[in-house]
């Protein structure tokens, strides 16, 4: 794996900080407006620091495990804006003029930001752990092999 510079390790920091805060605040109601730009932000920023850390090697594990971890940025950077339609409510006017509409905004979009997040987390908590796993299980394989 690529390591990033300094500065895209701060920003990957400072994202996943800003997407905890951001949930933590619209979850307890904490200005909801702001946080929700705040986290949206903090998706942005972490989703796009993971994906400039590429892998250039062989291992198809690794490579798919990269691929896993891409879609989890992807359901991040969803949840980011459905939490976004959930306070700002951008298309809520085109959906509620009929009630049929209103059910299909309230079954597609409302409070579902949690759903995408959830699906982003753990498969960013599988890919991570596994990504080390393999790592030290390669670095090992290569010691054993030199010896």
């Amino acid at each position: 794996m690529r390591q990033l510079s300094t500065l895209q390790n701060y920003i990957l920091l400072i994202g996943a900080i800003m997407m905890v805060v951001g949930v933590g605040c619209i979850v307890f109601g904490i200005m909801p407006k702001a946080t929700s730009i705040i986290f949206c932000v903090g998706t942005i920023s972490f989703a796009l620091m993971q994906m400039t850390q590429t892998y250039e090697g062989n291992n198809i594990t690794l490579k798919r495990l990269r691929h896993i971890m891409v879609l989890a940025d992807i359901a991040f950077i969803i949840s980011g804006l459905l939490m976004l339609e959930n306070v700002y409510k951008f298309f809520f006017p085109i959906f509620a003029t009929s009630i049929e509409g209103y059910n299909t905004y309230l079954h597609v979009v409302y409070n579902n930001w949690v759903v995408a997040l959830l699906i982003g987390a753990v498969l960013e908590i599988y890919t991570t752990h596994r990504i080390a796993y393999v790592i030290k299980k390669e670095e090992n394989d290569t010691d054993i092999d030199n010896e």
